[in-house]
């Protein structure tokens, strides 16, 4: 054989060049026509078929041992429902296959008062028109009457007991123009949520067979308020922690006369998939429901037939000779770092192994846990291969590599679980802008941690800068003393010849709310982060200051109770680059075109440590003029 067959030095044969003829050297085939009709060129016509058997061998193709391409295939499944859910430390109810997943899990009731006041007038009036629309024509003044009833009530802007709408101008001008003209649904709302209040009860009908129209027009907008917006029932909790600042839930489904129990500890990012849930290997399950589906109606197992596909994707390499392939995707132009193994596995499939895969589609419902035994698959030669899962093994084994896989809690040697979980969430959701928005962030100077109200909610519905909002609330209640105060000859300063002056503590906004660290009874070094409050000190004052308190549902956790409680965070929740916690309204379209409206939080990973400037006693310089 020709000794240049295989070319182990370019540089060599190049110099030889000169002495062999170059009829013998090849770099590079292509069509050479000697005419005008370029059909013959086109065909790559082979002339020397031993040619390319060598150039076969020379490339090692004969020593393939898998060169058969699959014509049919069958998968084994075995496939389970989820039938049952917990929130966080709620009762465990039957899992709901009507509901998205993530309006199910997020879910905050809507609030219409706050610190005791009302608040969210755009709902409140909105709601009014609704019932207005449902009782008209059932009697001549009926609507009048609930009017009267249910009327917005104008703020006093000297009253320091409506700071909340009178101590922003906007606020106050948007509240002061539905008084006396709006009706308040809110206040409707509040009143049917009460057992046994109904509606009929705030008016005196002329005639009592229009009680039922009343009635009717009650469920009429209770179902309407129902389907709006999409809220716990009032004796039902939510999956949110607030010591934690995550949601926390369970589901289950029946597995071979167990339960495959799922855990999700730690969700706050807003798209809710496989990733966020463990397998619980305890497996005890998370109870019992009465309604929950039977294991004997929602396990099955099932064999697919398949005639296996290529799989194809734009700018993949084409195997056929004078094929090319799409010049819109060019893999060659990628330029990948030395970190990013994304880009590198994605460049490997598609150049090297791109005609090594074949699709198989299943189609299964959401809701389900799937488990793959293996899969069948008959080649061009006959051979039929048993394929099991590549990323079986032990759980904790690093090498091991799966994609889509469940892992299980905790750090035992376990078998590694190969199911397929396929929750009924949304690809596609709808966020509205922050109604509030909390910054956690460390403060090393002050020894303590902050929860900065970014942006606090305001009473017509809208948001405002935490901030301005605190200035403005400052100004109100400075304001307000200072016109109580008497007008008196202004009390002549003490002279003294001190070019120093003493400072008991420097002033904090107040949207600035201090978690103070607290030890854990029965540990040795833990410690968690306690709300505290700082006082509103107002120079002149007569009255003993009042802590400032927060505004946001979001650090007002407890605050509202009857009996006010306190409100403590893990500390591991504020790493040192702190934590952002949102809320805002969320929307999405699920099957069928429904629509659903819920109110949910986000919490993503801070900006980093500031400084607050509080400090005690000081000492400092007189200013000089």
């Amino acid at each position: 054989m020709n000794e240049f067959v295989a070319v182990s030095d370019l540089r060599a044969v190049f110099d030889k060049k000169r002495v062999l003829p170059t009829i013998v050297l090849w770099n590079r085939l292509e069509g050479r026509p000697r005419t005008h009709d370029f059909d013959r060129a086109l065909k790559a016509e082979i002339r020397d078929p031993l040619w390319m058997l060598c150039k076969q061998w020379q490339m090692g193709e004969f020593r393939g041992d898998d060169a058969g391409s699959p014509v049919t295939a069958k998968i084994h499944a075995e496939t389970t429902e989820l039938t049952k859910y917990k929130a966080a430390n709620d009762p465990v109810e039957a899992f709901p296959d009507d509901v998205p997943l993530e309006a199910r899990v997020e879910r905050r009731p809507v609030r219409f008062s706050r610190a005791g006041g009302p608040i969210a007038f755009d709902l409140r009036v909105a709601l009014g028109k609704r019932w207005l629309r449902l009782i008209a024509g059932i009697e001549a003044g009926l609507e009048q009457q609930f009017r009267d009833a249910l009327s917005i009530a104008e703020p006093d802007p000297d009253s320091p007991d409506d700071a909340a709408i009178a101590a922003h101008l906007a606020a106050w001008q948007h509240v002061a123009a539905l008084a006396g003209r709006a009706l308040d649904g809110g206040a409707l709302i509040e009143h049917l949520a009460v057992p046994g209040n109904r509606a009929v009860d705030l008016v005196t009908l002329a005639d009592a067979t229009n009680e039922a129209a009343v009635d009717a027009a009650e469920a009429a907008f209770l179902a309407d308020y129902a389907r709006n917006f999409y809220q716990p029932p009032p004796d039902a909790g939510t999956a949110w922690l607030p010591e934690r600042m995550e949601y926390a839930f369970e589901v289950s489904a029946p597995k071979g006369g167990t339960e495959k129990h799922l855990v999700a500890d730690g969700y706050h990012h807003g798209h809710l998939d496989w990733y966020n849930l463990d397998i619980d290997p305890r497996g005890q399950g998370i109870g019992d429901v009465p309604d929950a589906p039977l294991p004997e109606d929602v396990e099955r197992t099932h064999t697919f037939g398949f005639l296996p596909g290529p799989i194809q994707f734009d700018g993949m390499p084409h195997t056929r000779w004078w094929r090319f392939e799409d010049g819109r995707t060019n893999f060659g132009d990628i330029d990948p770092d030395t970190t990013d193994i994304n880009k590198l596995l994605l460049m490997e499939f598609g150049l090297v192994y791109a005609n090594d895969w074949f699709l198989l589609p299943i189609t299964l419902p959401a809701g389900t846990i799937s488990n793959i035994a293996g899969v069948s698959v008959t080649n061009v030669f006959g051979e039929r291969t048993w394929i099991e899962a590549a990323g079986r093994g032990n759980d904790e084994d690093w090498q091991r590599w799966a994609m889509y896989g469940l892992a299980t809690a905790g750090d035992a040697n376990v078998p590694a679980d190969q199911s397929l979980l396929l929750l009924p969430s949304v690809s596609k959701i709808q966020e509205g802008p922050a109604r509030e928005a909390v910054q956690l962030t460390r403060d090393e100077m002050a020894n303590m941690v902050w929860g900065i109200e970014t942006k606090v909610p305001m009473a017509d519905g809208s948001a405002r800068r935490g901030i301005i909002a605190a200035r403005e609330t400052r100004r109100y209640h400075k304001r307000i003393i200072e016109a109580a105060i008497p007008d008196e000859p202004p009390a002549l300063p003490l002279e003294n010849e001190a070019n120093i002056r003493y400072r008991a503590m420097t002033r904090v906004p107040e949207n600035w709310i201090p978690f103070v660290p607290v030890h854990i009874e029965g540990s040795t070094r833990e410690v968690q982060l306690r709300r505290s409050a700082l006082l509103r000190v107002i120079e002149d004052d007569p009255n003993p200051a009042l802590p400032v308190r927060p505004r946001t549902d979001l650090l007002r956790h407890n605050l509202d109770l009857p009996v006010p409680e306190g409100y403590d965070v893990f500390e591991e929740e504020v790493p040192r680059a702190g934590a952002k916690v949102t809320e805002s309204f969320q929307r999405c379209r699920w099957y069928g075109g429904e629509v659903f409206l819920w109110i949910g939080r986000r919490k993503t990973t801070g900006r980093g440590e500031r400084s607050s400037n509080l400090a005690f006693d000081r000492i400092r310089r007189k200013s000089r003029r």
